[in-house]
């Protein structure tokens, strides 16, 4: 499975010269953690964070302040001020278990993805939660008709529980080609949602 099948498209985006405040509107109207931060050619030139708009914009409560919080400088205004910058994006045909691995290793809510320097989308942490909970019904159903494509309708049975497949092939082994079980299980683990596949017998 690709990221060009889960990323989340068209992408919310915010130009360096956008103000802090429109950034965090976005933010909190979409539901979003992070934003890509595009120029005027949509090319990826940072991402700005919950965490890059929170920081030190809150002034000391006045009835408690001490002589280090008074005279404390303006917070940034601009979204160029704030970003983090360079960016670490990934390309659409990335391998949607790179993607999740780069994620959770390097602590990364979202992705962006591009093609060349341009966002075409983004991948967070929700995508990727929401193929875990895909109803095994329906990845059963896009399972069946991609093999149907391969051997033919009938030919396969398909069992899945918890996103994980198993595959029948209803022919006797001396009738099929020994790499067919292979394409199918490759077949199946392109299908969105599908955690693993095996070939039974």
């Amino acid at each position: 499975m690709r990221a060009q099948q889960v990323m989340s498209a068209p992408v919310v985006t915010v130009r360096p010269d956008d103000g802090v405040k429109r950034a965090a509107e976005l933010l909190s109207r979409h539901g979003f953690t992070a934003l890509p931060v595009v120029d005027e050619d949509d090319r990826l030139v940072g991402m700005v964070t919950e965490a890059d708009l929170v920081r030190e914009r809150f002034p000391a409560d006045p009835r408690f302040r001490t002589a280090e919080s008074d005279g404390a400088p303006r917070p940034p205004g601009k979204v160029r001020e704030v970003m983090t910058t360079p960016a670490v994006a990934m390309g659409a045909g990335t391998d949607v278990a790179v993607l999740a691995r780069t994620m959770v290793d390097d602590r990364r809510r979202c992705v962006p993805i591009v093609s060349g320097s341009r966002v075409v989308g983004v991948v967070t942490r929700r995508d990727l939660v929401r193929l875990l909970a895909r109803p095994d019904a329906e990845i059963a159903a896009d399972v069946l008709h991609r093999l149907r494509d391969f051997g033919g309708a009938g030919r396969w049975r398909i069992a899945v529980d918890g996103g994980a497949v198993t595959i029948t092939d209803s022919f006797a082994p001396d009738q099929c080609d020994p790499t067919d079980g292979h394409v199918a299980r490759v077949l199946a683990e392109a299908v969105p949602g599908v955690v693993h596949a095996e070939v039974a017998g």
